[in-house]
């Protein structure tokens, strides 16, 4: 259980100890939107639980910020709980999970994971309600903004805007409680682009919310978005002097633990142009 605290007018933020995971709640005069849904049915169930308790209204909405399952695995859970209510993720995120669900499982299946059981337990519910570049969901007497400012953490990351509390839910393009996290399926080199258009987004007294971790500031963004701007910076330098990409974690200096970066030096060297590479690269 995760108590939901409200960080500004009708916008609760949970904050879970598996995977310091943010689930928020939006509300308005036509009821709640709810965005992320937790990794697995289980979960999500202590999630309605904790929603039923706030008694601010009926859950019309279900938002997915990208497609990674401790995002999306609740969703059937809370469809179960409060109706074939509609849920919203970018069209890209909807294909993601439609094909990565599966990966998920094995994944677990073949881990000692102790939430190994319930998420292999979980039946995926995918997003019906997609879009393209931007979607305003009406809550009444307040609008909701979803926007696809770009590839990031994955190819179809969206952020959540609600204006007229000056409350920005930024998903995984921007954690708190780890660096973020550049996987296999990552853009590092459109990240910082990404970031330039969520910081527009954002005033010095906005609340953002992370995907991951306690609530940060438009400061926080702004150092988060120069420390992977260094990373994309130095993925093209190594690649246009052509250092091998087996080379390329010990032969540069990295804003963070250079483990964590393997698949964002890998992702990098696949997604620069070749004019941007010399050999030999491997």
């Amino acid at each position: 259980m995760a108590d939901f605290d409200e960080v500004a007018d009708r916008v609760w933020v949970a904050r879970h100890e598996w995977f310091d995971l943010n689930v928020t709640v939006v509300g308005g005069d036509r009821g709640l939107l709810v965005v992320d849904t937790h990794g697995s049915a289980a979960a999500a169930g202590e999630v309605a639980a904790d929603v039923r308790r706030l008694a601010a209204g009926s859950v019309i909405g279900i938002v997915n910020t990208h497609w990674h399952h401790d995002h999306t695995f609740g969703n059937g859970r809370l469809r179960q709980e409060f109706g074939a209510v509609p849920v919203t993720a970018h069209e890209e995120a909807a294909a993601e999970l439609a094909a990565g669900a599966e990966g998920v499982r094995r994944r677990y299946a073949e881990s000692d994971d102790p939430h190994r059981d319930e998420v292999l337990a979980t039946e995926v519910v995918l997003p019906d309600d997609t879009f393209s570049s931007v979607r305003v969901i009406d809550l009444g007497d307040r609008v909701v903004e979803l926007l696809h400012p770009g590839r990031g953490h994955t190819a179809g990351d969206l952020v959540v805007q609600v204006p007229d509390a000056d409350v920005l839910l930024a998903g995984d393009l921007v954690e708190e409680s780890a660096p973020p996290s550049l996987g296999p399926d990552s853009f590092p080199m459109d990240w910082p682009l990404t970031l330039d258009l969520v910081i527009g987004l954002l005033k010095p007294t906005s609340v953002v919310v992370p995907g991951h971790g306690a609530l940060v500031d438009r400061a926080f963004v702004e150092r988060q978005h120069d420390e992977l701007g260094v990373v994309a910076e130095t993925i093209r330098d190594l690649a246009g002097r052509g250092v091998p990409l087996a080379d390329a974690l010990t032969e540069a200096t990295w804003p963070w633990d250079p483990s964590l970066l393997e698949h964002a030096v890998a992702r990098g060297y696949e997604q620069l142009p070749r004019s941007q590479k010399r050999l030999p690269l491997v």
